[in-house]
């Protein structure tokens, strides 16, 4: 069985954000409300897909990737979102993600 790690702000002991680019953020809905469970999708530059994660109960999510430009696509039963990050370096990169129908 297949399981993403768990999701939140907090980054895991270990993480040495000199030399890692984090992208982090959260789901939420029009009214800032957070999403639980929503997929969000890590899409390359070129549209396609890399990773996903399950949005977590406060609707965070993470993932570790390279510095270049990203897509992260949130879907929910309250709607869908897009939203693209560029990161030129390493370091946390924080970017919410509102979903709409």
């Amino acid at each position: 069985m297949c399981a993403a790690p768990k999701q939140g702000q907090t980054l895991p002991a270990g993480v040495d954000t000199e030399k890692e680019t984090v992208l982090t953020g959260q789901v939420v809905d029009g009214s800032g409300n957070p999403v639980a469970g929503a997929f969000v999708r890590l899409l390359d530059g070129t549209g396609e897909f890399t990773a996903e994660v399950v949005a977590s109960a406060t609707g965070d999510f993470r993932f570790f990737a390279a510095p270049g430009t990203w897509t992260l696509r949130a879907l929910s039963s309250q709607g869908n979102g897009d939203v693209t990050v560029s990161p030129e370096g390493p370091g946390v990169h924080n970017q919410g993600v509102t979903v709409a129908k």
